[in-house]
Formats: structure tokens, sequence, C-alpha cells
């Protein structure tokens, strides 16, 4: 009876050593193994260049990137649908921002975010002069971004993050594609989270940061969506 005991115990010993549990013959090897990890871990995450090389490097590239922080990403092409909701929030943001010192840019104005990460949203705003030769925005109040087919974990929760870092930005304005609707996020101060509202076709966006106001339905003018099934 002592004996099968002390055999199941012995038994039972081998098997939590295999699982980790008692890591006698593994002392040596299992931290040495963690440190190799955690080093190539930490290597992975090195960044390939630094934002001003990132810029230097677009400037001679045919496609359009962004940067996040670590490796230029594609900038994927949007739908004809996708193409047109971008061109009608730059033509309301113009018409209504004329004369107010804030002025709508496009897609190829940069928005320096976490880090060395740089985005590039479908509409920004600043209210903050700047030369033109700089490379991202001075002070952005309000970005635009159009979700489309492959883009919307990065926008719903990637940049949700990355536009929080930034104190100017007081509107995140997240633009349906496949259907009419609107997420917005909004705070009074950079300090302060976000607060999420939804629009459909029959609200206006307020933008107060701005002094202005935009009808849903205009930043779909023109926009035919497929009949459901």
């Amino acid at each position: 009876m002592g004996q099968e005991y002390h055999g199941c115990f012995q038994t039972a010993r081998a098997r939590a050593a295999a699982w980790g549990v008692f890591p006698r013959r593994n002392r040596e090897t299992r931290p040495r193994q963690a440190y190799m990890i955690a080093t190539m871990n930490v290597a992975l995450r090195q960044p390939l260049m630094t934002r001003e090389q990132f810029f230097a490097w677009a400037q001679v590239q045919e496609g359009r990137f962004e940067f996040d922080g670590f490796r230029p990403v594609a900038m994927t092409g949007g739908n004809l649908r996708h193409n047109v909701i971008h061109f009608n929030i730059h033509v309301a943001l113009r018409e209504r921002l004329k004369g107010t010192g804030c002025r709508p840019l496009g897609s190829d104005a940069g928005v320096a975010t976490i880090g060395d990460a740089v985005r590039y949203p479908d509409g920004v705003v600043t209210c903050k002069p700047f030369t033109g030769d700089e490379y991202v925005l001075p002070d952005p109040v309000a970005v635009f971004e159009v979700i489309g087919p492959t883009s919307g974990r990065v926008d719903r929760i990637i940049k949700v993050r990355e536009y929080a870092a930034v104190p100017s930005i007081l509107r995140y304005v997240l633009v349906e594609s496949a259907s009419i609707g609107l997420t917005v996020l909004e705070r009074r101060s950079g300090g302060e989270k976000w607060s999420a509202t939804t629009l459909m076709a029959e609200d206006v966006l307020a933008l107060p940061e701005m002094g202005i106001e935009i009808p849903v339905a205009e930043l779909y003018e023109g926009v035919d969506f497929p009949a459901p099934d």
C-alpha cells in the first residue's frame, strides 16, 4: 500500500514537473527562455523608422501610407460611395467655415497622434494658422473618418485611442459608408474621456467648437445604397 502510494506520488510529481509546477530540471533554462522571448518581442516592436524618415520615404512612394509609429501602413482605396461621402464632408465644412478662421483639409493633411504615429483622416479641421510647409496639422479640433469595408477595426478602436491622445481634438466623427449614420465622439477638453452619440438621417451634426451645424443627410447627398435583401 505504501509503495503503491509512493509510486503514485512520484508519477504525479513527474507530471507536475512536466507541466512546470516543479521546474527542477528547467530551473536554469526557463528564465533564459523567458528572457529570449521578451527580447524578441521588444525587437519586433522596434520602430523601422522615425517620423521624419517616414515623411522622406513617403514622398517617393506611388501609394499612400500612414505611419503607426513603427512602420508604414498602406492606405487602401475606398469605393465610389466612400469617395462621394468624402467629397460631401469637405464641401459642407468649406461652405460653413469661410471667414471663421478655421480651415478644413483633406486626407493629405497629417495628424500626429501617439508617439511618432501619423494618421491621415478623411477630413480634419484646424483653427490655428499654418504656413503650408508642415507635414502635420497644428492643433486639429475635429477629425472625420469614413468607415470603409476594411478600415472598421482601425477607425473604431485604434484611432479612437490615438485621437483621444491629442489634446486639441474635441470631436471625432465616424461616418458610415454602408448606410446612413454617424457615431460622434466628443469632449469639452483634451483631458476628458469621449462621450458617444449616434446620429441618423434626420439628425443634425453640431460642431460647437467651430460654431457650425451640418444636417446628416447633407453628408450623404448623391449617395445610393444597395436595396436591402
